[in-house]
């Protein structure tokens, strides 16, 4: 099975500034290794706006020293690119065929707006492995989010439930 972490970019980069990203991740996943193992890994951005790294554990299993490795590499990119990439509150959305991230707490206010809606596909980050990432696009009203939809809202989504 593959292992998987996803981990939202706060702020647009630069063209440059991904294709930089990019570049340092790969060459991360390259030389990432567990126990002197080399990892069979991979580093992908999505839409600009998710950074996803996997590890096929068939070949070799991700160890506490590997993925320490990992955050460290993901703390430095932070520092190099002056985002955050492990702060859990960013929430990534859909927005036609573009991601959008927020805080959390602008969930509501985006509600409010009705720029986004119980039904606006929220990307689940929270994923363990590959096949998390097959369900990862959720409707809000699916996730932990769903805090912030209206009373008369929830009552809908419950009954739907």
């Amino acid at each position: 099975m593959n292992r998987a972490w996803a981990f939202i970019i706060s702020k647009t980069l630069s063209k440059e500034e991904l294709s930089s990203l990019a570049e340092a991740g790969n060459k991360f996943v390259l030389g990432w290794t567990a126990h002197e193992q080399q990892l069979t890994a991979s580093f992908e951005i999505i839409k600009e706006k998710i950074i996803v790294v996997k590890v096929n554990e068939e070949v070799t299993n991700a160890s506490g020293c590997s993925i320490d490795k990992l955050t460290r590499f993901i703390k430095d990119a932070e520092a190099q690119f002056k985002i955050e990439l492990l702060n859990r509150l960013l929430v990534a959305y859909k927005k036609g065929d573009t991601i959008e991230v927020v805080h959390a707490t602008k969930i509501k206010e985006l509600l409010e707006q009705n720029l986004i809606s119980e039904n606006t596909i929220i990307y689940n980050t929270s994923i363990n492995n590959q096949n998390d990432l097959k369900n990862w696009e959720q409707a809000l009203k699916e996730t932990w989010l769903n805090k912030y939809l209206s009373p008369a809202k929830m009552e809908d989504v419950k009954g739907k439930l």
